[in-house]
């Protein structure tokens, strides 16, 4: 499947909240900085490797009032991080600007498999093969970050650095369960492909949520 049908256009007052916590961010461009995660439940992209599995079931995660999230979000960080599950199966225009009204700056996690909704700082986009990202959020993303599970992914790595715009920063990152194996890889290719970085799960290594 190349993209999905929004299972909720307009969720214009609330949305199933699966956890929020303030941490520091553990991977990509803005590692190492202090922010404030909103993790929404919902997604059917179907990661085979996905460690945050309990977010898919929407149904299982209480309805929110945005209102209230965004109050939340703006007494902890400046910088907040819309994740999931998959953010974009839901419209996130009204969020975006609950959170915008508090003068924060807005970062996403998404696989891109739905059409860009929102106003967002910063778009890091990691794209799934089961569910590939759409021309929005390929011309929108500031960051594309790709796990790398197998070789095999290397060449999706290319595949979808081709397709993403060309300011968007490029990253490879291990997937945890393999990263033993599949790290010295990635410094070797990024050291033969400098367009690309490495990003590692450093709130792993740390131990922080």
């Amino acid at each position: 499947m190349i993209h999905g049908t929004p299972i909720a256009i307009d969720k214009s007052l609330s949305l199933p909240l699966m956890e929020e916590f303030y941490t520091i961010q553990g991977e990509g461009a803005h590692t190492g900085t202090a922010a404030y995660f909103i993790r929404l439940g919902g997604c059917n992209v179907g990661c085979h490797w996905c460690d945050v599995k309990e977010s898919w079931d929407a149904t299982q995660h209480p309805e929110t009032s945005i209102n209230m999230i965004a109050a939340k979000a703006a007494s902890f960080a400046k910088i907040i991080v819309v994740t999931g599950g998959e953010p974009l199966m839901y419209d996130m225009t009204s969020l975006t600007t609950q959170l915008k009204a508090h003068n924060l700056r807005v970062h996403m996690e998404t696989s891109g498999a739905y059409p860009l909704t929102g106003t967002w700082d910063w778009i890091c986009l990691s794209p799934k093969k089961t569910m590939l990202p759409t021309r929005s959020v390929y011309e929108s993303a500031h960051e594309l970050k790709v796990i790398i599970y197998n070789k095999h992914d290397f060449i999706f790595a290319e595949e979808q650095a081709a397709k993403v715009n060309s300011k968007a920063m490029l990253f490879l990152q291990p997937e945890w369960s393999k990263r033993e194996e599949m790290t010295p890889l990635i410094v070797d290719y990024v050291m033969q492909n400098p367009k690309w970085r490495v990003s590692l799960q450093t709130h792993k290594y740390l131990n922080i949520p």
